[in-house]
């Protein structure tokens, strides 16, 4: 299995790629759709399980998602299908940075997938290029909670802490109107979760060959999570807007 085919298997029941339960999904996406009749982008969709919640709960939503895992954008087309929003929701095959449209839309959404974008920033100066005046953008992403090791850093990626990183947002020219800080409850069941159902799969499966990679690959994840970031690591989803348009 590649990472993507790993990744897929280990989301099967958080289809939200995220460390957010559905309370939260769905109390953000209220604050980021004020209408209920915006135009929406995601940026990095993968399954679009944001913009298929945003379609199922607006009937006048449209929403169009980036990804370039195939599988992904197939998987979630064949769910449209299934809950009826298939005709209000474009899906493009292609890199984020490569994605143009002729219009501009009222909501951008980039939830765990900034690293698709170069970082939070380049992200967020992707994002300002298709967003409509007056229009949000809900972005997802890393902090640090408190100062890490070394090795959380190269498991992870350099992230700053949550007061720093508004400080860099605002900086910017961005202004939060909403967020959400990940519980410890939502963080822990995300990696339960994953690295349970890819164990749970190689077990059931002991003589696939991919058994062995798969097992490995979850007590690996498991133990870099136990050891070393579990009780540095965080992660904010936030609502912004532009300071000035």
């Amino acid at each position: 299995m590649n990472r993507e085919q790993i990744s897929k298997l280990a989301h099967t029941h958080h289809p939200i790629k995220s460390p957010l339960n559905d309370a939260s999904v769905t109390r953000l996406l209220a604050h980021a759709l004020p209408r209920g009749d915006e135009r929406v982008l995601d940026l990095g969709c993968g399954s679009a399980e944001w913009l298929l919640r945003a379609l199922t709960t607006h009937p006048e939503l449209r929403a169009e998602g980036v990804d370039i895992a195939k599988s992904d954008l197939a998987e979630a087309r064949q769910k449209a299908i299934r809950l009826g929003v298939e005709p209000r929701l474009d899906l493009h095959c292609c890199k984020a940075e490569d994605f143009t449209s002729p219009h501009r839309f009222d909501l951008i959404l980039c939830v765990g997938s900034t690293h698709a974008l170069g970082g939070l920033l380049p992200t967020l100066e992707a994002a300002r290029a298709h967003l409509a005046p007056g229009g949000r953008v809900l972005i997802g992403d890393g902090f640090w909670e408190r100062t890490p090791t070394p090795e959380a850093v190269e498991v992870l990626g350099d992230f700053a802490d949550l007061p720093t990183t508004i400080d860099h947002i605002t900086a910017a020219g961005w202004t939060p109107v909403q967020g959400h800080t990940s519980t410890r409850q939502e963080l822990d069941d995300y990696e339960w979760s994953n690295w349970g159902t890819l164990a749970d799969w190689a077990l059931d499966h002991p003589t696939h060959p991919d058994s062995p990679q798969v097992l490995t690959w979850a007590t690996t994840r498991r133990t870099e999570w136990l050891r070393t970031y579990r009780n540095t690591w965080g992660f904010a989803t936030l609502v912004l807007r532009r300071t000035a348009d």
